[in-house]
């Protein structure tokens, strides 16, 4: 393929995915002061309910220039060579094809944090400042960039050298091996996601004895769920929103509740939200979301491989075709599959939204769909959830129906 044709390709879909971007926040935004559907009417008063369209907007303003920043940044880096140019600076030091690589995209990440770092101190201690859901102090702040950085450098710097090393060992056939060794990476980081990752950032102690831990068990054996670890996380030192999730797999499962999530829920209602996290182990969605994860990367790299030889595309970033200089081939690739993950993202989301359809009907067949229909109007209220967003943005963004979907849902089943 010719390499100008394949640049201006590059730009199309760039400006394309920009372009939709904007078009699905104005879509959104003109559902700003709809009718709230009745399910919903009582969770919101005057009051509340002008101060949440505040908050939509402040979020959907600070997330356009976080976007422009970033799609002006690749932009001005497309024309005038300045990929090429920092290729250039790189190999200049005579490293490996490696390290070569990994400084490449090191760099890149790094400048593109350090341009976002204004954005996100602005949104953390301005907007959730000032709706009043902020707890993070600077230094938090600021340590957890440092923890974030040395993960991402860590982790994603380990699979991009193996990624490097397989393609300069194995050739186009690498992808069978990448693809082995990132699906056993991706069922450890599960596993293990809360002993290792988590506890870098928040404490988690074991749930203390009482009521809410012998209803929880209650439940739990029940439901003919093995429950041995239920921890609570200190979420509250960063953000007044509450949360819970389930995570691990086999005996590395656990539930971790968030101590807001304590403050803010009764008992019952505590319950009624594990029970829908009880529900997505026993649906099994954790194993179908991981093989979803596993077949995508299976996929992406396979792509790769069938394309990793076209000599235009490092000759996009102004970059001479090298073998040994994949790292700036599988740069502009990412580019290049944005319309594909696109789509795959919207049959991923979809997929996760039919799972807490399901997660949500376990809660209340097996314990209470009261309950946790009050449990989500509570934490909805108070995150200030939008109670009418556009459909196609749910389409596209929504990992979890919205809550008026929820509650239809969850009313059906009580009168089934």
């Amino acid at each position: 393929m010719n390499a100008i044709v394949l640049f201006w390709i590059i730009v199309a879909i760039l400006v394309v995915d920009y372009v939709l971007e904007r078009i699905l926040d104005a879509l959104n935004g003109r559902m700003r002061g709809a009718e709230v559907p009745k399910e919903v009417a009582d969770i919101y008063n005057v009051e509340d309910y002008k101060k949440q369209q505040r908050y939509e907007h402040a979020k959907t303003k600070i997330n356009l220039w976080v976007s422009t920043v970033g799609f002006t940044f690749i932009m001005v880096l497309l024309f005038s060579g300045g990929y090429g140019i920092l290729d250039a600076w790189i190999c200049g030091f005579g490293f490996n094809p490696i390290v070569s690589g990994l400084l490449f995209f090191g760099i890149l990440f790094l400048a593109s944090e350090i341009l976002s770092i204004p954005f996100e101190w602005y949104n953390t201690f301005v907007i959730e400042e000032q709706f009043g859901f902020n707890k993070m102090t600077p230094k938090i702040f600021v340590l957890d960039k440092i923890k974030s950085w040395l993960i991402a450098a860590v982790i994603g710097g380990g699979l991009l050298a193996g990624l490097m090393w397989l393609i300069s060992m194995f050739g186009a056939s690498f992808w069978i091996f990448a693809w082995i060794a990132v699906s056993i990476f991706l069922i450890f980081i599960n596993m293990f996601y809360s002993t290792l990752i988590v506890p870098l950032f928040n404490k988690q102690t074991p749930l203390e004895d009482g009521e809410l831990k012998d209803a929880i068990f209650a439940f739990s054996q029940k439901a003919g769920f093995a429950l041995d670890n239920i921890y609570v996380i200190d979420g509250s030192k960063r953000s007044t929103k509450a949360n819970a999730y389930f995570s691990g797999l086999g005996s590395k499962k656990r539930i971790v509740l968030y101590d807001t999530l304590i403050q803010e829920l009764t008992t019952e209602e505590i319950v009624a939200v594990l029970a829908h996290e009880i529900g997505h182990y026993k649906k099994k969605h954790t194993y179908m979301m991981l093989c979803a994860s596993v077949l995508q990367m299976g996929f992406i790299l396979a792509l790769f491989g069938a394309f990793m030889s076209e000599t235009a595309l490092p000759e996009v970033l102004g970059i001479a075709y090298q073998p040994e200089k994949m790292y700036a081939s599988f740069y502009v690739f990412t580019i290049l599959f944005t319309p594909i993950s696109f789509c795959i993202g919207l049959a991923v989301n979809a997929l996760s939204r039919r799972n807490e359809y399901q997660a949500d009907r376990f809660s209340a067949e097996n314990y209470s769909a009261k309950e946790l229909e009050s449990a989500l109007k509570k934490l909805s209220k108070s995150s200030l959830s939008n109670l009418t967003p556009h459909r196609w943005y749910v389409i596209c963004y929504y990992s979890h129906p919205t809550l008026y979907q929820r509650i239809v849902a969850l009313r059906k089943i009580k009168n089934e």
